[in-house]
């Protein structure tokens, strides 16, 4: 589990969702917590930025909820239940608020009615292979919350 705070696999994983044009600004190891309101949805995701999108991919391609047994996990990830590629444009509203231990929790609800609930941690994880972790996360919540719907 730990490799899953990898910067370089984190920019690696981001960048394959890049629309074509756009260049990462930002990216931080964050949590899903709830997925189109009902579902509830703990997954490791990235968390990007770019000029004009916000990106949501998940850490780890799931296959088994089991490895011993093989038992295949057939729960939608993030990606079939929302997207990867969440447009600012296309965002009709964001609540940011504080959550335990420094961590912030961020709603978001676009236009097409989707919805993600998502916390961004404090910490980039142990072992020090998330350098840039505040930097980045302090840069994905001013552009979040610069969107004219945000609230503090």
């Amino acid at each position: 589990m730990s490799d899953i705070f990898d910067e370089a696999r984190m920019v690696q994983v981001l960048e394959a969702c890049l629309p074509e044009g756009e260049t990462l600004a930002a990216g931080i190891h964050g949590i899903t917590l709830q997925v189109n309101q009902k579902k509830t949805s703990y997954f490791d995701v990235y968390l990007g930025i770019t000029a004009r999108c916000l990106l949501v991919a998940e850490c780890e391609e799931r296959k088994y909820l089991s490895q011993r047994y093989l038992v295949p996990d057939l729960r939608k990830t993030v990606a079939e239940d929302a997207g990867v590629c969440f447009p600012f444009s296309e965002i009709q509203r964001c609540v940011i608020k504080k959550a335990l231990m420094g961590a912030v929790h961020c709603s978001v609800w676009l236009k097409n009615g989707n919805f993600l609930k998502l916390q961004l941690p404090k910490r980039g994880g142990l072992g020090g292979g998330m350098p840039h972790h505040a930097e980045y996360r302090e840069k994905i919540l001013t552009r979040l919350g610069s969107l004219p719907c945000a609230q503090p």
